[in-house]
């Protein structure tokens, strides 16, 4: 018998293991609480892994691309988890510009992933969160 994929966040974070689900989970209500206006959304396009994506922008690139994606995001991967918060203030991505507060993580443009949840410094990320929300969205893009 074939079972449905997750609808909601909520039904997400229940289908992961202890561990997972407590980091992931400690997270979310970290980002509910940082930015409660934000709409969250259970989202795919990244590979198979399910991201809980919590409100929207649209973006368009000089190409001509465009799209509609989320403003932060939060998933669970096989081997560590990713924080994505997609905003530009000043030519450079928040996650960029606050890699050195972050704690030990790996920062690449808009993701953060770390290991363990005591490896993110939570209050610096949740100030990332709340700037990012303040710009309206993702500002200018950059690449």
């Amino acid at each position: 018998m074939k079972t449905s994929a997750p609808a909601t966040p909520a039904a997400y974070l229940k289908t992961l293991d202890g561990a997972n689900r407590a980091t992931l989970d400690a997270l979310h209500r970290a980002i509910r609480k940082a930015a409660p206006t934000l709409k969250a959304e259970l989202m795919t396009g990244m590979g198979a892994t399910p991201i809980i994506g919590y409100g929207k922008f649209h973006y368009r690139y000089a190409s001509g691309r465009e799209g509609d994606w989320f403003l932060v995001g939060l998933c669970a991967r096989k081997n560590y988890f990713s924080l994505y918060v997609c905003a530009v203030d000043e030519g450079r991505y928040l996650a960029e510009q606050a890699a050195a507060k972050l704690g030990k993580v790996k920062v690449g443009r808009s993701c953060i992933t770390f290991k363990r949840l005591e490896d993110l410094n939570v209050d610096a990320a949740m100030a990332v969160v709340k700037r990012a929300v303040a710009l309206g969205g993702a500002g200018q893009v950059v690449g």
